[in-house]
């Protein structure tokens, strides 16, 4: 069976195939994708959903079953529903830790019942933009690389990377933005005692020779302001469906090219005596099985292997994709393995292996990359740590983020002699807060039929709170409800919808947008901000 890719192409359509015509286009099949698509039926209109990849859910089905939410109070509507399905999957009221199989038929099913069909394999290859009545710039069509042509009313990008967005012209963010930008003092390069060497490893090839260069991972640039702003992103990684069951258990492959010298540091790290947590993000979720997520100075975060992700091409992303595919392959099969290993991990390690009935389709392998972050929207509100700690309230919320402030390293360096691993960020929060409507609405002068639930505006460091699959779909529901509105009121631009309106439909709908102080984020839950 095949390994996951990202980049998997529709055939090429006829150059006279016609176009699709529709209300809305939805772009992206990950969970929010389909929450888009399922309430734009649910509203009455016509839809296109566009996938670019060759399966639903996103990381929602991806192998990130141990949900992240902070407060199971946040989250309404379609999300809701989705956790109340899942649970009724498994004879509960609702159910928040499940199997990637579960999720993708939960999801096929509203697809299902709402008549969508998915174009699978479709991304973006260029958009036409016109000018309506007002002056104002509109999205009319996408075209897709392989010649599929969509023209609809109104568009939502669900895309992770805001690859929509950024071909249709529209203002965005790539990176950290620098601590005083918005007075944040969680914001641009940190260095955290969380996921973090605690003891000295040498960090070059021949130990003690710099003349030798850096191990693999180790950024050259010493560079370090704290506080300081760059492009670098929150590292990525697969989250990891993993089991102990014999019946369904498949021992960790070896990956083609293993290349042992990306694991040297973390050899060195045993050898001095660190990494003895190596268990610790094994979340359990149903039927014996693990969403198993990065943990720790070395794990499996391929930090610093990513930046080029949010802008790079489809081509340039599939070499990244399959870059971590190898590093975190290697990474398990390394730590089953290598008797560089404690013996006390090792053993216990080889007892794991991935699941035979899960990602049938890719080797057991996780088909979606966890794109923590990429390009974010520049809108007229940016939410920032100071919403996430309630400090700014908006008169204007669709939906409720809950999670803490989380953000994985972003690059991993020498700093007096010392590897450091830099951008760790975990910060909880008291209480839920407001997401505005204006922080997913592009400016109008850029565009006026555009959403954008999932790149939402936002800086670095609240987008490490924001960026969660509930929130995303909670989000993409929202804005569909908004488009849907739009339409009714003679295809009004998105900036034009009267909020008191989209309030009322909101709650209508089931979202839960309250952000009360006396809703208190609770003290244990899934939350561990790793």
């Amino acid at each position: 069976m095949p390994l996951p890719r990202y980049y998997q192409p529709a055939p090429l359509l006829p150059l006279n195939a016609a176009p699709l015509i529709v209300d809305l286009c939805v772009y992206g099949a990950n969970a929010a994708g389909v929450m888009a698509a399922v309430q734009a039926r649910r509203s009455g209109l016509s839809v296109a959903l566009l996938n670019p990849a060759q399966q639903i859910g996103g990381l929602t089905t991806g192998g990130l079953g141990f949900t992240d939410f902070g407060n199971k109070s946040a989250v309404g509507g379609l999300a809701l529903e989705f956790y109340r399905r899942v649970g009724a999957h498994y004879g509960k009221a609702e159910e928040w830790c499940f199997e990637p199989s579960v999720a993708e038929k939960v999801l096929a099913a509203f697809l299902t019942e709402a008549d969508i069909t998915v174009h699978h394999g479709h991304y973006i290859k260029s958009t036409s933009v016109t000018h309506d009545a007002s002056g104002r710039p509109r999205l009319t069509e996408i075209v897709t690389t392989s010649g599929l042509r969509v023209r609809a009313a109104y568009f939502i990008d669900c895309s992770y990377e805001g690859d929509l967005m950024a071909k249709a012209g529209v203002s965005f963010i790539v990176g950290r933005e620098s601590s005083a930008r918005y007075g944040e003092s969680f914001n641009g390069q940190q260095t955290c005692a969380t996921h973090q060497f605690d003891r000295p490893v040498d960090p070059y090839i021949a130990p003690g020779d710099p003349a030798s260069g850096l191990l693999p991972g180790i950024d050259a640039d010493a560079t370090f302001i704290p506080g300081s702003a760059d492009r670098r992103v929150q590292a990525y990684n697969f989250r990891m469906c993993m089991t102990k069951r014999a019946d369904v258990r498949v021992p960790f492959p070896k990956p083609t090219g293993y290349n042992r010298c990306h694991y040297e540091l973390l050899a060195r790290y045993f050898a001095a005596g660190g990494a003895r947590q190596a268990f610790v993000k094994f979340e359990r979720i149903q039927n014996a099985k693990t969403d198993t997520n990065n943990h720790g100075a070395v794990s499996t975060d391929f930090i610093g292997a990513n930046w080029a992700w949010p802008e790079g091409d489809y081509e340039t992303r599939e070499k990244i994709f399959q870059a971590h595919v190898s590093y975190q392959q290697g990474y398990h099969w390394f730590m089953a393995n290598d008797p560089a290993v404690p013996e006390e991990i090792r053993s216990v390690y080889a007892q794991w292996g991935l699941c035979s009935d899960e990602f049938t389709a890719t080797d057991h392998w996780p088909h979606q990359l966890y794109i923590r972050e990429a390009r974010r929207l520049d809108a007229e509100v940016t939410t920032t740590q100071k919403h996430c700690f309630s400090m700014i309230v908006e008169p204007d919320p669709i939906a409720l983020g809950a999670y803490g402030m989380d953000s994985h390293n972003c690059r991993r360096f020498v700093h007096q002699g010392m590897v450091l691993n830099e951008g760790d960020v975990q910060v909880k929060l008291p209480r839920p807060y407001g997401i505005s409507y204006r922080s997913i609405i592009p400016r109008a002068k850029e565009c006026a039929n555009l959403l954008v639930p999932v790149c939402a505006s936002a800086s670095h460091i609240a987008y490490g709170s924001l960026r969660m699959e509930p929130v995303f779909m909670i989000l993409a529901q929202s804005a569909t409800i908004a488009a849907a509105l739009a339409l009714d009121a003679k295809h009004a631009s998105v900036q034009e919808v009267s909020y008191q309106d989209l309030k009322l439909h909101l709650l209508k709908a089931g979202q839960a947008i309250n952000a009360s102080p006396s809703l208190l984020n609770p003290t244990s839950g899934n939350e561990s901000l790793d």
